[in-house]
């Protein structure tokens, strides 16, 4: 039995999203600063909002998640509370049992197809059963993102090339998300489908990352509503881009350095003038307003 949308926060944003033809961040953070800054974004420009952790970070920061979750319940617009990438079968059960998430991404795209489908299918049962909603990669979405298992590089192919450049490559072909992968993963009764449309996880280097839209509209279609399509890799993104990948039917936008990079950049230029308590409330400031302005991209602001 997959989530019921009713109640459970994630699929409640998402499902107002799909309606209102919207996309909403769903952003990484990594401290209790940067959470601040989302939930302030987010409360100035009332717009919904997913917070991610990463599985690395519950082992760094296990306290973090109850912060995230705290302030999700405060907080006077919808926020909810998303693991990203559960690659650890032991470590995602431990989280079904003992933190609060909303939903998890159960990942285990790593393995092959059949692997990663039997694996998916029985985590997400015990998810549904403690009210988690559930997200699964279909295809194989290339590259590497720390603390994350990932395919890796296809040798001899450099992924700053056009997808059209390698439409013809069986080997990247067969790392595409296909219609009997829809079919397959909504059998397993997942909530969210991130799909491989030409995306990858990590930097797309000089020529920027080009996607395979019209796979990713038919995947959109296929679903029918019956699960939320969700937008990994997006680093290097453009604006006009990721609405694009909203009006093919998008809802869940994944962020990570997209967004966070600004944060990185006030640490490396100012860590070694100002104060701990300058630092965080300068980048504070610098990180809010460009939530801010990405939340008025895609669509967000003003829905809550």
């Amino acid at each position: 039995m997959i989530a019921q949308r009713k109640g459970n926060p994630t699929l409640e944003i998402l499902t107002a999203a799909a309606r209102g033809s919207y996309g909403v961040l769903a952003v990484i953070v990594y401290n209790v600063e940067q959470l601040t800054a989302l939930v302030r974004a987010a409360e100035a420009k009332r717009s919904p909002l997913i917070i991610q952790l990463f599985p690395s970070t519950l082992i760094q920061l296990p306290s973090l998640v109850f912060a995230v979750s705290a302030a999700a319940k405060i907080a006077s617009v919808p926020i909810s509370v998303h693991l990203d990438h559960a690659q650890d079968e032991a470590q995602i059960r431990q989280c079904i049992e003992e933190s609060p998430f909303d939903s998890i991404m159960v990942d285990m795209s790593h393995y092959e197809k059949e692997e990663n489908l039997s694996k998916t299918r029985e985590l997400a049962k015990l998810c549904h059963a403690n009210g988690i909603a559930v997200e699964a990669e279909s295809g194989r979405i290339n590259g590497d993102e720390d603390g994350i298992a990932g395919t890796g590089n296809l040798e001899g192919l450099e992924y700053s090339q056009t997808l059209l450049s390698y439409r013809n490559a069986d080997d990247i072909l067969e790392l595409l998300t296909t219609a009997a992968d829809v079919e397959d993963f909504i059998e397993v009764e997942i909530d969210m489908l991130a799909p491989s449309v030409g995306n990858i996880h990590g930097d797309y280097g000089a020529r920027g990352p080009h996607l395979d839209m019209a796979r990713l509209s038919s995947i959109s279609h296929q679903l029918k509503g019956r699960a939320e399509l969700v937008l990994h890799g997006t680093n290097d993104f453009e604006p006009e881009l990721t609405k694009e990948c909203i009006r093919a039917g998008v809802t869940k936008i994944n962020i990570n350095k997209l967004i966070l990079q600004c944060w990185n950049d006030h640490l490396a230029a100012n860590a070694h003038k100002f104060s701990v308590t300058r630092l965080i409330d300068g980048g504070i400031a610098v990180l809010q307003p460009e939530i801010e302005r990405w939340m008025d991209i895609v669509g967000s602001s003003g829905k809550a």
